[in-house]
């Protein structure tokens, strides 16, 4: 079934692994990355021609066998030939899903933006508590994360938090998070006990390079400005904060957390080059028809994604109806069986739409 177009891929594999290891190619920095992502694409590709053909050969081989004049080798043909097809039948799905189309982001860091949404303070503490849940992740896949900007409340809060989490296959495992998330609880601040629901919103972006966007100079209007709340007696001393407004879009992205204009500066930078990048990939996929419904989610953070019912001590997953018991344990970052219920999700809704 898929013999010819694996020959086909193995080919080209080792084509570009021929180009990787010209002087010339490694010193064209943009050609190099995108030669790098071909490789990790068809390598695995490669790998199961190999193992295809010598499966198919093995199948063949059993075949023959099965017309042996021998009653006993027939039998021993017989098992083997069942054992085969079934490992055959379970290569056949894995390559499928090695065929499909490469998610472009997929070696992309990202940028995450918590924001709280209704329910006021107690939507500014679940804003916290899923800032922790997602750097306790980060931790356990020895992903690495720093703010960008944070906007803290009195009571331990967030109004808002941006933060980048960078790693290996951090895009893949975070990319399902971008939605609407409701906390039904009893508040902190509640005295009479009574459950209440909140909701906040999480996007997902996947950072942006130079040559994903195109910034021009004469677009932007930087403010500089004091910086306000926890950080320390320098708030009130120095212009540190940085505010940068995209003109043509009217984005507008701010930096406060660090002391110096210049650090704040880049990282507000950063999260602009994402949200731009961001908006041409939404603007992309509109175009393409039937696009979002092949997708476990749209990426709309309006979308209502997942409910965490802390009296029940259940986390439903509305995308793909699946609920876990556990919500301590999440809540900690062990976000592992949810994220591969979504991944496993979306590769199927993909298989078929392919």
């Amino acid at each position: 079934m898929f013999h010819d177009k694996l020959k086909s891929l193995d080919e080209q594999f080792k084509e570009v692994e021929k180009k990787l290891s010209d002087s010339s190619v490694m010193s064209d920095q943009q050609l190099y990355r995108e030669l790098t992502k071909q490789h990790s694409y068809l390598k695995p590709l490669s790998e199961k021609y190999y193992e295809y053909a010598k499966l198919l050969s093995d199948i063949k081989g059993a075949e023959e066998l099965k017309k042996s004049d021998d009653g006993e080798i027939r039998d021993m043909a017989q098992t083997e030939y069942n054992e085969l097809s079934a490992k055959k039948e379970k290569l056949d799905y894995d390559i499928k899903v090695l065929l499909l189309p490469p998610d472009p982001n997929e070696d992309k860091n990202i940028i995450v933006e918590i924001r709280a949404g209704t329910g006021g303070e107690e939507a500014a503490l679940f804003v916290g508590d899923l800032f922790r849940m997602y750097t306790r992740f980060a931790e356990r896949n020895g992903w690495k994360f720093e703010v960008m900007d944070s906007n803290p409340t009195g009571l331990g809060g967030y109004k808002e938090v941006i933060f980048e989490i960078s790693g290996d296959k951090v895009w893949r495992y975070m990319k399902f998070e971008r939605g609407a998330h409701r906390v039904q609880r009893v508040p902190e601040t509640e005295a009479s006990g009574r459950v209440h629901t909140s909701a906040v919103t999480v996007a997902v972006l996947p950072e942006a390079e130079d040559v994903d966007v195109e910034i021009r100079t004469e677009d932007l209007r930087i403010d500089t400005y004091r910086a306000s709340g926890a950080g320390g007696q320098h708030v009130n001393k120095t212009d540190s904060a940085i505010r940068i407004t995209h003109l043509p879009t009217g984005l507008v992205v701010s930096c406060q957390d660090e002391r110096s204009q210049i650090k704040n500066r880049a990282k507000a930078f950063k999260v602009l080059r994402a949200k731009l990048y961001e908006k041409k990939l939404l603007e992309h996929e509109k175009q393409l028809a039937g696009e979002r419904k092949q997708q476990v989610g749209s990426g709309d953070r309006s979308e209502k994604i997942r409910t965490y019912n802390f009296p029940q001590n259940r986390i439903t997953d509305h995308r793909i109806g699946y609920s876990v018991y556990n919500i301590a344990e999440v809540m900690d970052g062990d976000l592992t069986e949810l994220s591969d219920k979504l991944i496993e999700a979306d590769t199927e809704a993909n298989l078929t739409a392919n």
